[in-house]
């Protein structure tokens, strides 16, 4: 076994690789430095659900690629990314025994990067919820604040970032999954353009153009070269985004001239905001507006319910597809035993829906993009927070008393006409934007944005806030992200539980 590398936080991803190839330290070493940290740190964050530490050692002392990222440490989420020979759970114990024969083609750029895969992250089953709290493996805890979740989907990576196991990690995002829990663990994270990122060769496109990957980070450049390293269509896909005119990377430090800025605090999807995120909200508003951008309030119209009701008609039906499609994979009959009873309820309400409602809702938000897109013609950049309260105790969303007994009741009784009129969709969307209002919104419309960590509450938990660009214009982002970065550095914030 080599020695570790001790100075391996000081360094992002890119700045790591360069070790690497001044030949200063060895991949292996890096390896075994995030191996250390993991097993320190792991048994408080629960982070890392399946370790990959013997393939890991393998890989770092072959040939790697000479990609940007060659030798560097990094963590894969536990969702929909197939690695050959290495288990994928999708936070589901319906899933726990399915090892892919293959790879993802995004698991297969990753490699081309370069970055040795140490291990597998917490997930929620199917992505499903804002916080990582699956049955199968447990919550995945803050590394502020060991009480307070993560945020979900990508909750395992973020912590994993945040606590300094690893510089980037794989996250991927529905409705909000990459730049939830990178508001709540204070690391940056973008959604890209829809149809950036490939989704082959297992899926078309996800959740119908809804979801797509990309990675959490600690520093801007390494989002940038990550997206760079994997961005284009693979062999069949549906439709991709148009190419950019540079590499994302070479727009980290450019000037991103004077920018129009939106700025809202109204939530798109109901609900209400604490005065923590506004104050954020406020203090960013103010950074702008230092930096030389020309700063107004203003938001898109647009129909809440409408776009609420058509976005989770999509995840229902989705879920219940999905399920069906698992059930032909892994040859075994699905049932209420198998699933969480949420997950379960959410499949059940899918098998009620008429495809002329479904089809419906998908040019219900076809419409809201088209809507939303003309507003991006007056702004160039628009800001929110990306929450509406800073993170959540753990076990906040659970399901509590009479509606737990109500939801695991129906769903043994498998029955969805009585949950469609029970519970219905605008119940289930009222629970899931009260955290999340303004995430959501930019996977209807497919435009890029992200969660950057600019602020900080008195108890000292991160509250991130969200820039959306126009459609296919992650370039405009990354330089604004970059100027933000230099403006109000966050990489030497540390939370107190960290490997440094």
């Amino acid at each position: 076994m080599v020695a570790g590398f001790s100075d391996y936080d000081k360094y992002d991803g890119l700045g790591l690789a360069e070790l690497v190839r001044r030949k200063e330290v060895k991949p292996g070493e890096l390896v075994e430095e995030a191996i250390g940290r993991i097993e320190r740190l792991n048994p408080q964050l629960n982070a890392v659900v399946y370790k990959m530490y013997e393939q890991a050692r393998q890989t770092a002392g072959e040939d790697l690629p000479d990609g940007p990222f060659r030798g560097v440490p990094f963590l894969l989420k536990d969702l929909s990314a197939f690695y050959t020979g290495v288990p994928l759970t999708n936070g589901s114990k319906f899933f726990k025994d399915f090892i892919p024969d293959h790879d993802s083609e995004l698991v297969s750029r990753f490699k081309s990067a370069g970055v040795v895969t140490i291990g597998k992250t917490n997930t929620p089953e199917f992505g499903l919820a804002f916080v990582t709290e699956p049955e199968l493996f447990g919550p995945a805890n803050n590394p502020w604040d060991l009480t307070r979740t993560t945020g979900g989907s990508s909750g395992g990576s973020s912590a994993a970032v945040a606590a300094r196991m690893v510089p980037a990690a794989h996250a991927s995002d529905g409705g909000g999954s990459i730049r939830v829990p990178s508001s709540c663990c204070g690391v940056f994270g973008l959604k890209p353009t829809r149809g950036r990122v490939p989704a082959g060769p297992d899926f078309g496109d996800m959740w119908r153009g809804l979801a797509g990957d990309h990675a959490v980070t600690r520093s801007v450049r390494d989002s940038a070269a990550l997206l760079d390293a994997t961005a284009g269509p693979d062999t069949g896909a549906p439709y991709y985004a148009a190419p950019p005119a540079r590499s994302f990377l070479s727009e980290v430090g450019e000037d991103p001239g004077k920018l129009r800025i939106a700025f809202t605090a109204e939530p798109f999807l109901g609900g209400t905001v604490e005065e923590d995120c506004i104050k954020g909200l406020e203090a960013t508003v103010k950074l702008c507006q230092e930096l030389g951008h020309e700063v107004a309030e203003a938001m898109p119209p647009i129909d809440s319910q409408a776009i609420s009701r058509a976005f989770i008609m999509i995840v229902c039906s989705e879920t219940r597809a999905m399920i069906n499609e698992a059930s032909k994979l892994l040859n075994r009959k699905a049932s209420y035993k198998d699933f969480e009873p949420i997950t379960w309820i959410i499949a059940l309400l899918g098998d009620k829906f008429p495809a002329s409602d479904l089809s419906h809702a998908i040019n219900s938000i076809q419409l809201a993009s088209r809507k939303v897109g003309e507003f991006f013609e007056r702004y160039d950049v628009l800001l929110t927070p990306t929450l509406a309260m800073p993170p959540l105790k753990t076990g906040e969303f659970r399901l509590k008393g009479i509606q737990d007994v109500m939801v695991k009741l129906l769903g043994r009784l498998n029955a969805g006409g009585l949950i469609k009129r029970l519970v219905g969709i605008d119940l289930l969307a009222e629970e899931a934007y009260k955290f999340a209002p303004y995430t959501p919104l930019f996977n209807v419309t497919g435009q890029p944005a992200m969660s950057v960590p600019l602020y900080w509450n008195d108890e000292g938990l991160p509250i991130g806030m969200q820039f959306a660009g126009r459609y296919g214009d992650e370039a405009t982002l990354f330089r604004l992200a970059a100027q933000l970065e230099e403006a109000r550095p966050w990489a030497d914030r540390v939370p107190p539980v960290c490997t440094t």
